[in-house]
């Protein structure tokens, strides 16, 4: 069994995220934080600091529901230690600062809140506030039907 320093091949990082290795290629075009080690032949490892990152940014597009340039933005706005602390179910706060002892945000939360803080006006947060819940009820009946 390897260390969990140990750096990882491909086909170990996609069979541990439940992924083919297809997706994690095409990500590594998407995010630009994604740098695996590339060694003779092309050849990919990914250190453990991308394995969480890449376990975040699968949870934000699979569990949480987030597109592709959703969860670019929260890379951008956020980094990246706040997707690797979503990955690992640390305790989040807004501005991405893991707080031990205390309890975590939902992203969905966090989303809110950016999108609010962002937003001049008090009638276009209150809409946005408004498709959010709207958004986040029907991902709860579609999570249902699955």
């Amino acid at each position: 069994m390897k260390s969990p320093d140990a750096f990882k091949t491909i086909s170990e990082v996609a069979n541990e995220l439940d992924l083919p290795q297809h997706v994690l290629r095409f990500w590594e075009t998407r995010f630009k934080q994604i740098k695996p080690l590339k060694r003779g032949g092309g050849r990919r490892y990914y250190r453990p600091d991308d394995v969480l990152l890449l376990k975040g940014i699968r949870h934000l597009l699979y569990a949480e529901g987030y597109t592709i340039k959703g969860v670019q933005r929260i890379l951008k706005e956020q980094g990246n230690r706040f997707v690797t602390a979503v990955a690992s179910g640390a305790p989040v706060l807004a501005d991405g600062q893991e707080q031990p002892g205390k309890q975590a945000v939902p992203v969905a939360q966090v989303a809110s809140a950016m999108a609010a803080s962002k937003s001049q006006n008090g009638d276009a947060r209150a809409d946005l506030q408004g498709v959010l819940t709207e958004l986040l009820e029907c991902k709860r009946l579609l999570d249902q039907v699955r």
